[in-house]
């Protein structure tokens, strides 16, 4: 299955990939990212390499997970309706209310259609202001970088539970399953060595993520079970 084209809303949501911020010193980042990628190095894609600045790093990335998971969603746009998922949530413990500071002041219960829609526009918007993430080389970045690149990853990070809760199964008949679980696995190595070195806090986040991680192996462990059947119930899988 086209993982650019499934589903009969697709146009109508899939929204372009954001360029890489930093002008030439983002698209070595990027480069480099994709070389490290390529060799199935997840430890060495999410270092910040020796020399490099940190903020510049976290510019890059940040955008290169927004266009992972902004494609990702898209895929599901069928499925993600204001009708099957009234509320914004990763299943009964976790609900996710919407508020920007401008429009949305004071957090609001809205569906998951809607939350992401709005949460993808409020990354786009601070992603094409140059005040916020700079297009070119030598820029200043603003003092609230980190602040912005912390919410991004915390929302961004409700959209991932959002789909292993409410549309894993579709993901699965999509053939999405292994570049869900990639896309995730890099999201999340990213955010624990961004988080030793302070830059994105785990604050508010570490219960969801443990819960979400114990939540998507149970999952993968459902689907591979049955490829097992015919050892046995005494067999040893790991």
């Amino acid at each position: 299955m086209n993982l650019f084209g499934v589903g009969r809303n697709t146009a109508k949501t899939f929204r372009p990939r954001k360029n890489t911020p930093v002008g030439a010193k983002g698209l070595q980042l990027k480069r480099h990212i994709d070389a490290t990628l390529g060799q199935g190095n997840l430890v060495d894609a999410v270092k910040l390499p020796p020399g490099e600045d940190l903020q510049e790093w976290l510019a890059v990335n940040t955008v290169d997970f927004y266009n992972a998971i902004s494609v990702l969603y898209s895929t599901l746009a069928e499925f993600c309706t204001e009708r099957n998922c009234e509320v914004m949530s990763a299943g009964s413990k976790y609900e996710y209310l919407w508020a920007d500071g401008v429009k949305y002041k004071k957090p609001v219960r809205l569906s998951a259609p809607e939350y992401v829609d709005k949460l993808f526009d409020w990354i786009e918007d601070q992603i094409d202001d140059p005040s916020v993430f700079p297009g070119q080389f030598g820029e200043p970045f603003p003092p609230n970088f980190m602040d912005v690149v912390r919410t991004i990853f915390k929302r961004l990070f409700r959209v991932y539970a959002h789909i292993y809760h409410s549309h894993f199964k579709q993901v699965c008949s999509l053939g999405e399953e292994a570049h869900l679980n990639t896309c995730f696995k890099h999201f999340i190595f990213f955010v624990r060595v961004s988080w030793q070195h302070g830059s994105i806090q785990l604050a508010g986040m570490s219960s969801a993520l443990c819960h979400l991680v114990h939540y998507v192996f149970m999952l993968r462990l459902k689907r591979i079970l049955p490829l097992y059947s015919h050892l046995g119930p005494d067999a040893v899988l790991w």
